[in-house]
């Protein structure tokens, strides 16, 4: 079976959607956290939710909870990802009408 375009992009909303939502999940935590003082939630796990597909909600997360906004190493580091993410959905994209390979089943 080959993997077909509509496969893909069905499986990377399905993605993005869910790691969205863990994403804003996490910058809400982590906005608490720092209010209250308490442990945080480190900025590298943070950046692989958004390099995984997390990225829209890391992005409403920054503006919803006013978190993460004035850290200049952070932000770029985080659309550095989004840029990543990007081009490897649309790699991914190109390449499924040519096939990424055989399920068997």
């Amino acid at each position: 079976m080959v993997i077909e375009r509509t496969d893909v992009l069905l499986g990377l909303a399905a993605a993005y959607v869910v790691l969205s939502l863990v994403a804003l999940v996490l910058y809400r935590a982590d906005k608490r956290a720092a209010q209250r003082g308490e442990w945080r939630t480190r900025e590298s796990t943070l950046h692989l939710v958004a390099l995984l597909g997390g990225w829209p909600g890391a992005l409403a997360g920054r503006r919803l909870f006013r978190h993460k906004t004035r850290k200049q190493p952070f932000v770029a580091v985080l659309w550095l990802t989004v840029a990543t993410n990007c081009a490897g959905s649309l790699v991914l994209l190109l390449a499924a009408p040519y096939g990424l390979g055989s399920i068997s089943g």
